[in-house]
């Protein structure tokens, strides 16, 4: 008796810990192509290929493509908002905190910068909308009062306007990543393991002595 086709099997409903796996699979596969080739030149079909599944499962689980695009930054960016919003809760928070948390979001994640850039930042990206209205105000639009809040209260330095200071942040903690193909070629700094441990403890000495008080 042949073996079922495992292609075809997939489209039964599976139990919950297989959903599981699949979502996941199919969340981190289409995160690497969405920042590798981009959202346009990247089909649901080749998306499917390479999770192991097919069409008809991704668009039972995630609606249309650009709605699986945003389960990608949402997956990827939740726990980041999540660590900003326990700080805003914290009695104090060092703005070199903030960069190591934004830093431990980019290394485990180290395509976002890059899908961030193709569909946010620059003209024409598809989820600009949704990530201003959405996403930013958790994220980067967060900082600023946080970093406010710190200024009253005489820890860091009343000359750092407080959304200079989260974009100067920003800016320190994920440019390493977005540049890393010449970092590690040209450089020899490689944005993974030791190589990262050793940049955020850099840059963390760099801003406390920027922003002190």
């Amino acid at each position: 008796m042949p073996l079922p086709d495992k292609k075809k099997t997939t489209l039964g409903r599976p139990d919950a810990a297989s959903a599981t796996d699949v979502k996941a699979t199919i969340l981190k596969v289409a995160e690497d192509l969405f920042a590798q080739s981009g959202y346009a030149a990247t089909s649901i079909r080749e998306i499917a290929d390479r999770s192991d599944a097919n069409p008809a499962m991704i668009h039972y689980y995630f609606g249309n493509k650009e709605s699986l695009l945003k389960a990608v930054l949402e997956k990827a960016l939740s726990p980041l908002a999540d660590s900003i919003e326990a700080m805003q809760s914290e009695h104090e928070v060092a703005p070199a905190e903030i960069v190591d948390t934004l830093m431990d979001t980019i290394a485990s994640h180290p395509n976002l910068p890059y899908l961030i850039i193709r569909e946010v930042m620059l003209p024409g990206g598809v989820m600009q909308a949704h990530f201003a209205e959405h996403l930013a105000p958790r994220l980067g639009g967060a900082l600023p009062g946080l970093l406010e809040r710190e200024i009253k209260n005489g820890r860091i330095s009343v000359d750092t306007p407080p959304a200079i200071g989260a974009l100067t942040l920003m800016s320190l903690a994920i440019f390493p990543f977005i540049v890393r193909p010449v970092a590690e070629q040209v450089l020899d700094v490689h944005m993974s393991g030791p190589a990262v441990v050793e940049l955020k403890k850099h840059i963390s000495r760099f801003v406390e002595k920027g922003f002190s008080s």
